[in-house]
């Protein structure tokens, strides 16, 4: 499980520095040492300032999860940075981003905190707790109790401020003293002479009460655990003993009155109850702590070796109490073992190599592989190869070209199986910069990082699964990756043709859709190169004679005129170049037109309409088809796919929606009766530009979504 430990400590990362301050801090040891117990107990451990930036940070170290992944848990030893009851402010916003958490809600740690509230609850309740008053400001009335009192801040913890005073001049100093150092009101009660025991508890429904210990102060100075004993800046020794030596009786008594009071405040997984034991065996509850110190000397460490937990078993521990109330068990269920089905095993083994699959994806968004880079995408092609190899795959001659396509297959072949088609180009001009890898909470960017990174890594990741599970070699499948996507497929076409007529069943690892969309159905796509002459015209001289670029523009007005949502056509143009001797208009114009459309006979009818239009004796013009993509048309082979695939979507809930796109893919190379869906990869956005990327939670989804789906149909 992923574990965040969130403390303050030092960060002042705030919007603004004002109000009460908080005065407790965590030591980087007892930091280290709880992350060190944690990562023994198998957790993955970072740590995090509570600050303005925790949830940011939180997000990107544990994303969402999906179903049978373990989810993160925050490991909360934070004190807050400032302003009233700032125990809850870290709670508070772990509740409202929905991450579960070791320890007591806002509530409860707001009702903890406010020493006089809490008092009033344990009154009200029934436990015995000493007599009190509050004090609002200086100049206040005497309260009517006798000394000697204990004095302290009404909203502070570790011994912040108290004292045991007399009389009333040592009372009103003590106060004043509090009025202008904390800020708020004094709680003053009796002072108890006796015996301080510490009751630690653990747990939830029941809460285990662990032995009571003793805090012991010696001889000299005041009978109570001061700020300077806590921080070991007093010349006593202060003992624990635990267990405390106390008779039966009083033991049962302490921790019914502890496991009363944690009930009352609505505590959760642990709290330390101090009390004060009279001469006469009556017990006087002072205040619960809803964060215990995990000190190694502290009163609760120590009362958890009692019973048998050491340091790294108590942390564990803590988290274990945690996960039961959050999810009904100490853990989630183990899937690993002989009972699990493989669909589970493959879960498994998966969400515990999420960090493992972004690091992959990382690596090859840092590998360079654009069209126009031949040297850089055989550099690819070999990685992959020595990766699906290692897998037990082996290269199809009959099916390769490894200048524009290569293809592997399991020892079963692919045969009436299931073909996974991917490019390594990236299709990217030279000149457009280079995309760094980052990520962020709910996105990875990089270059190619939708359209080839991440769907590569996921295939890869589908496959190792099956492997792990041993069901990897008997299936019939075959993985082709071709290199020129950014040519619109021009050499790899027929290889992809005649793989995919071997295959039942196509996937092409295109990224999916921005809403979880696959697609069954995509336009097709012509590129064409027309190319007009004229004659050299002077500036202001044209005459009779026609200027060959305003006639291009009017000619290309009219094209685009033919674009018709209606009927799913589009005709736009994306490229124009000129050619001009010097001091005279331009007298060659080039330019790229683009038509999406439904099927080849709208196509043909298009292509003829821009003939017609350019037809005129005063330009010299040519119209030549560079690149055509056919259309992928809806079949039923392709929807009996798509309903398996959303059946094993449904099963693990990740979520799965069809939809048709404008733009092209290989999957219209995909002839009948063969079923195809396209973009099964990763869920992306903004392909082929500096700022594409692919969202983090979908790499998992589609990954196990591919390996179940390969799994269960052979």
């Amino acid at each position: 499980m992923k574990v965040a430990i969130v403390y303050n400590r030092e960060s002042e990362r705030v919007i603004n520095l004002f109000g009460l301050p908080n005065r407790e801090k965590y030591g980087l040891k007892s930091i280290k040492r709880i992350s060190d117990a944690l990562k023994e107990g198998g957790h993955q451990v970072q740590a995090f300032e509570g600050d303005k930036d925790l949830i940011e940070r939180l997000e990107e170290f544990m994303p969402r999860v999906m179903k049978h992944e373990r989810p993160g848990m925050v490991f909360n030893l934070s004190y807050g940075i400032q302003g009233q009851a700032r125990y809850t402010h870290v709670p508070g916003m772990l509740e409202m981003i929905g991450l579960p958490y070791v320890g007591s809600g806002p509530l409860a740690h707001s009702l903890s905190l406010d020493k006089v509230v809490s008092k009033m609850i344990f009154v009200q309740q029934g436990l015995p707790t000493p007599d009190f008053a509050v004090l609002d400001a200086p100049g206040f009335e005497m309260p009517k109790l006798k000394f000697p009192l204990i004095v302290k801040p009404k909203n502070e913890a570790v011994s912040f401020g108290i004292k045991i005073v007399s009389d009333e001049k040592e009372l009103r100093e003590a106060a004043d003293v509090i009025f202008q150092q904390f800020r708020q009101s004094v709680l003053v009660e009796r002072y108890i002479a006796g015996r301080e025991i510490n009751v630690g508890l653990l747990g939830n429904n029941p809460v285990e009460a662990m032995p009571p210990a003793e805090v012991r102060f010696g001889e000299g100075g005041p009978q109570i655990y001061t700020y300077e004993d806590k921080t070991h800046r007093s010349e006593r020794e202060i003992e624990v003993v635990c267990p405390a030596p106390l008779d039966e009786k009083l033991v049962v008594k302490a921790e019914d009155i502890a496991r009363r009071a944690f009930k009352a405040l609505g505590c959760s997984d642990c709290a330390r109850v101090d009390m004060r034991l009279d001469e006469e065996g009556n017990f006087y509850l002072l205040e619960i702590n809803s964060l215990p110190s995990l000190g190694e000397g502290g009163s609760y460490v120590k009362s958890a070796a009692a019973i048998g937990l050491d340091f790294t078993a108590l942390v564990n521990r803590l988290v274990d109490v945690a996960a039961a109330r959050y999810f009904g068990l100490a853990s989630p269920p183990d899937v690993k073992g002989k009972k699990a089905t493989n669909g589970e095993r493959v879960a498994a083994w998966l969400t515990e190599r999420r960090d493992d699959i972004e690091q992959q994806i990382q690596e090859w968004s840092m590998l360079r592989s654009r069209t126009s880079d031949p040297v850089g995408i055989q550099g690819a092609i070999r990685k992959l190869g020595a990766e699906l190899t290692e897998m037990g795959l082996n290269i199809d001659e009959e099916l390769t070209d490894p200048r524009v396509a290569t293809t592997w297959t399991t020892p079963a072949g692919l045969e009436g199986g299931t073909l996974l088609i991917g490019h390594m180009d990236v299709p990217l001009e030279p000149d457009v910069g280079v995309q760094m890898y980052r990520r962020e909470p709910e996105w990875l960017f990089g270059e190619g990082i939708g359209s080839s990174r991440a769907p590569l890594v996921s295939a890869r990741f589908a496959l190792r699964a099956l492997r792990r599970i041993r069901q990897l070699r008997r299936r019939r499948l075959g993985v082709l990756y071709y290199c020129d996507e950014g040519r619109d497929c021009r050499y790899s076409a027929e290889l992809i043709r005649s793989a995919a007529s071997k295959a039942k069943r196509v996937l092409i690892l295109r990224p999916g859709n921005v809403g979880d969309y696959v697609v069954t159905e995509r336009r097709g796509q012509r590129r064409y190169r027309l190319t007009a002459e004229g004659q050299p015209l002077r500036l202001g001289r044209g005459g009779e004679r026609q200027d060959v670029l305003r006639w291009m523009f009017n000619r290309l007005e009219k094209c685009a005129g033919l674009s018709s949502r209606k009927d799913r056509l589009a005709v736009a143009t994306i490229d124009l170049q000129t050619r001009h001797l010097p001091l005279l208009l331009p007298h060659e114009v080039t330019v790229m037109l683009l038509v999406s459309y439904p099927d080849e006979k709208a196509a043909d009818s298009v292509e003829a309409e821009i003939r017609e239009i350019l037809t005129d004796k005063r330009v010299r013009w040519k119209l030549e088809m560079i690149s055509s993509r056919p259309p992928m048309r809806e079949r039923r082979a392709t929807l009996r796919l798509a309903k398996a695939l959303e059946e094993v979507a449904t099963e693990w809930e990740i979520p799965l929606r069809r939809e048709s796109s404008l733009w092209p893919s290989v999957a219209g190379l995909v002839a009948p009766p063969t079923g195809v869906v396209c973009g099964m990869g990763p869920v992306a956005k903004e392909l082929y530009t500096p700022d594409e990327a692919v969202q983090r939670i979908s790499v998992l989804q589609r990954t196990l979504l591919l390996a179940e789906f390969i799994m269960t149909h052979d």
